[in-house]
């Protein structure tokens, strides 16, 4: 994978906002705000999508404009990718259809985001459903409303298709004569069986009008340009709301191999095996009709990690984008943070000791050696200096395993077990910080999106007279950072109108001669 390189010489961290205590907790602050604010749905899609004249010009590809776009969305943050998209189009814009969750424009008016509202004189309709992020007969509704508008257009037509996090939910679409109720059913029995999502996909695009590439088929021969927020780890187009504009041909076979894994075939409804039944066998080659569609990442951790790596260069520190895909458990993932940070601040033989455990944990957390080599040596190169404070940034979704019934998130208990890996760090100017939070503004069941916490995190607990331990045995993160010094180490962004997963952040002030 590929990392920004950051060549400018970053100035001293503590000339730019001086040593106070909340310094670098602030300076977390910034770098995450800075993460969110490159994946704005309304940014992300001006930064990709451009009007010349009359044309269209997006990742080097140029789509004539003569009053033939139409537009169509789902997912947590199209709302504003529309608006921005109803901007640039003006008059070219036909019409459109997209598809929200439930409560989303109340939402954005109550927080005062009213740039990301279509106007009451918009050609986009817009459709709520999908309450709780599950499928439900409005979003169907919406769905079937996509797939008409996608059917009547014809050759000289654009479809603009706005993707984002959530996407799946609000497009379903059941091959009849399959209910939605038994799609889902048989998709929550596949995934409760333990199913990859891989295998999952499989089942969703073989039972599905529009998903694995069934959008882009009902469209053609119109050309689609696809717009995409990605919220999955590496940004495979194929799993980002289950692919409708990439093309997935699917056999029955390879859809029989998956419900007979799980003990499903037998037990599948009559409509079921029906749709099923009329797929081919195997693999057929046939028309690629994938050349009239052009998919573009226009949002990601990566995307998020490049610009909080820039802020961090503003403020002082060495940026080192550790990796986007991050993941397992919370506990493995805050001994690599912890690790890494005594690295960084270690003398004589240590370091090679600390570097050996390092790539041990590499597997259990989905870095590749190379890239922790490559971290490692970074951090080397500003230790052995004396100078340059450093910014490890990463990304993805690590797990938390439940023992409790407390309320908190994956990434407040991650900054919970880092503030322990930590305990006791002390480098030449002050403490190591590091932050977790998710882009989407919301840790599990919790107002927060994540925490910032230090190498004093245990002593200002015991002083507090909170008992870590039990806090994390119960999963009760939220909690533990709500009575901490009146919860002023939680990340509480508000509504951010958009996800592209976790981002991580470790600051080094000063890493030791």
């Amino acid at each position: 994978m590929a990392h920004a390189l950051f060549l400018i010489r970053p100035q001293p961290f503590l000339a730019l906002l001086g040593r106070r205590k909340m310094s670098l907790h602030a300076g977390a602050r910034e770098v995450f705000a800075a993460a969110l604010e490159a994946v704005q749905p309304d940014v992300a899609l001006r930064q990709h999508l451009e009007r010349r004249g009359n044309s269209l010009v997006c990742s080097g590809r140029t789509f004539p404009l003569s009053n033939n776009v139409h537009v169509v969305g789902f997912g947590k943050a199209v709302l504003g990718m529309a608006t921005e998209a109803e901007r640039i189009l003006g008059d070219h814009l036909v019409r459109g259809v997209i598809s929200v969750p439930r409560g989303i424009q109340q939402a954005l008016r109550q927080h005062g985001k009213h740039h990301l509202l279509l106007k009451e004189s918009s050609r986009i309709q817009v459709m709520e459903g999908a309450q709780h992020n599950l499928p439900d007969a409005d979003s169907q509704k919406a769905a079937e409303c996509i797939a008409r508008l996608a059917s009547a257009l014809t050759e000289r037509d654009l479809l603009l298709v706005l993707i984002s996090g959530g996407g799946s939910a609000l497009l379903p679409a059941p091959i009849p004569p399959i209910t939605l109720q038994e799609k889902l059913d048989i998709t929550r029995k596949v995934a409760g069986g333990g199913a990859t999502i891989q295998e999952l996909n499989t089942v969703r695009r073989a039972l599905s009008v529009l998903k694995g590439g069934g959008l882009a088929q009902c469209a053609h021969p119109a050309q689609v340009l696809a717009l995409i927020l990605s919220d999955v780890i590496g940004d495979p187009l194929d799993l980002i709301a289950s692919g409708p504009t990439v093309e997935g041909p699917v056999c029955r076979e390879e859809v029989l191999v998956v419900l007979e894994r799980y003990s499903l075939l037998n037990s599948a409804p009559a409509s079921v095996k029906h749709v099923l039944g009329r797929l081919p066998l195997r693999q057929e080659v046939g028309t690629n009709k994938a050349g009239h569609v052009l998919n573009t990442i226009i949002g990601s951790n990566s995307i998020a990690l490049q610009h909080a790596g820039r802020r961090a260069l503003q403020l002082g520190f060495r940026p080192i984008v550790l990796s986007t895909g991050v993941c397992g458990d919370v506990r493995s993932v805050s001994r690599l943070y912890g690790l890494l940070a005594r690295f960084a601040c270690s003398r004589g033989d240590t370091p090679s000791e600390l570097g050996s455990e390092v790539l041990k944990l590499g597997p259990q957390v989905g870095v590749e050696s190379g890239d922790l080599r490559r971290v490692m040596h970074s951090l080397e190169q500003a230790r052995s200096q004396g100078r340059g404070a450093a910014c490890v940034l990463a990304g993805g979704e690590p797990t938390v395993e439940l023992t409790g019934k407390g309320r908190g998130g994956r990434n407040q208990e991650l900054a919970m077990r880092v503030g322990l890996e930590l305990r006791g760090l002390q480098p030449l100017l002050d403490s190591p910080v590091f932050l977790s939070g998710g882009t989407d503004g919301q840790d599990g069941p919790t107002e927060a999106a994540g925490a910032v916490t230090d190498a004093k995190l245990y002593e200002d607990a015991k002083k507090q007279k909170l008992d870590m331990s039990s806090f994390l045995k119960n999963n009760d993160s939220f909690t533990f950072f709500t009575h901490l010094s009146g919860g002023r180490n939680l990340l509480v962004p508000g509504l951010t109108c958009t996800n592209v997963m976790d981002v991580h952040i470790l600051l080094i002030p000063q890493c030791a001669k």
